[in-house]
C-alpha cells in the first residue's frame, strides 16, 4: 500500500540523480555475453583466436529482446567486446572484429541489430566494453592505449542513437596483464559516457553510477546502502582489501556518493554458452530466490543469459525466465493491504485492516529521491484475538526491502517502526502478499 509522504520533507545530502533514480526503479535486466568465446568453450578469450570462428547461423536479436519484454526485463546489455578484444561490430580501430568474420561475409553488425530490436520491442539496451584487451597490442602502453580505447568507446557510443540505459566496465584482469602496468583514463571514459549517452547509467566497482555487489551469485549484503564513501574504491578494478570489499557488498551509511548495487549472475554456471551446461540451468525456484535476494535487498538484479553459437537462447534458459517471471507476478498479484486505514506517527507506521488478513511476504520502500535513512526497522502484528506480537526486524530498506516469513501470519493490523537517530525516517509504500 502506498504511503502519503509529508510535503515538506528534505532531502538528504546525498540523493540519486534521475538517471540512477530511473535504473534503481526498474529493478531488472538481461545480460547477454556473446563473442568468440562462445564458439572456443572459453569463459576468458586469450586474443589469439581466429575472426573465422564467429559465424551464428540462426542470430535472432528479436527473440532476445521479446524474451526480455515478456519477462519484464527493462534493458539488455550486451557484451560489445570481451577481453578477447573481439568486436561486435565492424570497429574501424582493428581487424579483430566482424569485418573479419565469414558471417554476413564481413559485412554483418551484431551491435545493430542488437539495438534495432530493443527499439523494436520496446526495452532498453545497454553496452559492455571491457577496458582489459588482451589482442590490442598497445594494451600496457598507457597513453597509446588509452587513446585506442577511448576512440573505440566514443565509436561505439556515437554509432547506435544516444539512448543507451547502461555502460558496463568490467574490473577483471589477471595477474599477468596486470604486470604491463596499464593505467586507465577513466576521467576521460565517463566524460564519454555524459557527453554521448547522457541517459544511461554508467556501472563497475568504482567511480561509476552504479557498483558491482561484490560477487556473481546475484546476491546483494544484508544491510545494503545505496551510498558508498568514493575514495574507498576510485574506479573499476580498484578495490584489493576486505573493507572494500565489504563496502562493495554493503554500501556505507556515511557514505559521499550514491552508487546503488547491481547484482550479476548468470542463469548458467558459465557466463558464455557451453551444450556440456544445457542440463545446469538455474531453476525458477532458485531466479525467485535471486530475486529477493537482490531487489529485495536494494540492488538491481542482472541475469545474464548466454546466447548459443546459432545466435539464440536456448530454449530452456527461456522456459525458466518464463515460469520465473509468473511466479513473481503470482506472488505480488494481489497486494493484501489494499484498503487499510493508515496511521502514521513519527518513525511509526501502523496499518489497519477492514478484516483479518493472511500473509508471508512484507514489502517495504523508501521515497529514495530524498536519499535513503532507514538503519533498522521492526515489524509487529496484532492476532484477531487483539494481541500485538513481534513478527521480525531488518535492517535497511531503501528501494526495495522483501521478508519472507517462515509461515504465514494472520494479522488484524501491521506496525512498522523505522530508525535512523540523525533524521527522521520515512516509508513510501508497506504492502504484504501470500506467495503459498
Amino acid at each position: 500500500m502506498k504511503i502519503e509522504l509529508p510535503v515538506d520533507i528534505k532531502p538528504l545530502p546525498v540523493v540519486p540523480s534521475a538517471n540512477q533514480l530511473r535504473w534503481q526503479r526498474s529493478e531488472f535486466a538481461f545480460f547477454v555475453h556473446f563473442t568468440v568465446n562462445t564458439y572456443t568453450g572459453r569463459e576468458w578469450g586469450d586474443g589469439t583466436e581466429s575472426p573465422a570462428i564467429f559465424n551464428p547461423t540462426k542470430l535472432d536479436t528479436d527473440q532476445w529482446a521479446s524474451v526480455a519484454k515478456e519477462v519484464g526485463a527493462a534493458h539488455l546489455v550486451l557484451t560489445c567486446k570481451h577481453h578477447d578484444g573481439f568486436c561486435l561490430w565492424p570497429s574501424a580501430y582493428t581487424d579483430h572484429s566482424l569485418k573479419s568474420s565469414p558471417w554476413m561475409n564481413g559485412k554483418g553488425d551484431v551491435v545493430r541489430r542488437f539495438v534495432d530490436s530493443c527499439n523494436k520491442f520496446g526495452v532498453g539496451y545497454g553496452f559492455y566494453l571491457s577496458p582489459w584487451d588482451r589482442h590490442e597490442k598497445t594494451y600496457g602502453d598507457s597513453p597509446a592505449y588509452n587513446k585506442y580505447y577511448l576512440a573505440q568507446l566514443r565509436e561505439l557510443l556515437s554509432s547506435y542513437g544516444n539512448d543507451a540505459r547502461e555502460m558496463w566496465f568490467d574490473g577483471a584482469i589477471d595477474d599477468v596483464s596486470r604486470a604491463h602496468g596499464q593505467k586507465y583514463d577513466f576521467d576521460a571514459i565517463f566524460a564519454a559516457v555524459r557527453e554521448l549517452q547522457p541517459r544511461a547509467v554508467t556501472f563497475g566497482d568504482g567511480g561509476t553510477d552504479a557498483r558491482w555487489v561484490g560477487n556473481e551469485r546475484g546476491v546483494a549484503g544484508d544491510p545494503n546502502w545505496a551510498t558508498v564513501k568514493s575514495e574507498t574504491i576510485r574506479f573499476p578494478g580498484d578495490w584489493h582489501d576486505a573493507a572494500a570489499h565489504q563496502m562493495l557488498t554493503h554500501g556505507d551509511r556515511n557514505g559521499d556518493v550514491w552508487r546503488p548495487a547491481e547484482s550479476d549472475v548468470s542463469i548458467r554456471p558459465g557466463w558464455f554458452y557451453h551444450a556440456e551446461e544445457d542440463g545446469l540451468v538455474r531453476s525458477p525456484e532458485n531466479l525467485v530466490d535471486l530475486y529477493f535476494h537482490s531487489v529485495g535487498r536494494n540492488s538491481f538484479f542482472m541475469l545474464n543469459l548466454p546466447p548459443t553459437q546459432e545466435g539464440l537462447f536456448h530454449e530452456t534458459d527461456i522456459a525458466h525466465v518464463r515460469a520465473f517471471r509468473a511466479a513473481i507476478d503470482r506472488i505480488f498479484a494481489r497486494d493484501l493491504t489494499a484498503g487499510a486505514s493508515v496511521s502514521v506517527r513519527g518513525d511509526v507506521t501502523e496499518l489497519t485492516f477492514p478484516q483479518a488478513i493472511t500473509f508471508d511476504v512484507l514489502c517495504l520502500r523508501e521515497p529514495i529521491e530524498f536519499g535513503q535513512r532507514v538503519v533498522t526497522y521492526w515489524v509487529s502484528y496484532r492476532t484477531p484475538q487483539g494481541e500485538w506480537k513481534w513478527l521480525l526486524e531488518g535492517h535497511t530498506v531503501g528501494n526495495k526491502k522483501l521478508d519472507r516469513l517462515p509461515m504465514p501470519v494472520t494479522a488484524t493490523a501491521l506496525r512498522v517502526e523505522s530508525k535512523w537517530a540523525k533524521v527522521p525516517t520515512y516509508l513510501s509504500e508497506v504492502s504484504a502478499y501470500l506467495s503459498r
